[in-house]
């Protein structure tokens, strides 16, 4: 199942923004930066991601590429343990590939609770 493009973090204004302005966790096989949208910005849509796999840290293509459908599934399943109006920035590291999926998991569902614990 796909993510509604309204989920998506496109625009470079709106990362730079999560990137300047917003937190960061380390969940050991990705980095997850986040931010929550003031009421105003935030239109209906719960939470927002951009999902980042750059060659130097992750690998060619094929790695890439897998890297980012395993980091938006976690994120797509994942999504109501965010708080309302939140964006997320995932970025792979080279682990991400090498670690199971259910750990992957187990690491965004850590790091959700502790985004919930602050906000």
């Amino acid at each position: 199942m796909r993510l509604r493009p309204e989920q998506h973090l496109r625009r470079q204004g709106d990362i730079r923004a999560v990137r300047e302005l917003g937190s960061r966790l380390d969940c050991r096989s990705f980095t997850l930066w986040w931010r929550i949208r003031d009421p105003l910005e935030a239109s209906g849509v719960s939470s927002r991601v951009a999902v980042i796999a750059s060659i130097a840290s992750v690998g060619a293509a094929v790695p890439r590429n897998r890297a980012k459908r395993r980091l938006r599934e976690i994120f797509r399943s994942h999504q109501s343990l965010l708080p309302a109006g939140s964006d997320l920035l995932l970025v792979a590291r080279a682990a991400v590939n090498r670690r199971s999926f259910a750990e992957l998991e187990n690491n965004f569902t850590e790091a959700c609770g502790r985004i919930r614990s602050v906000v």
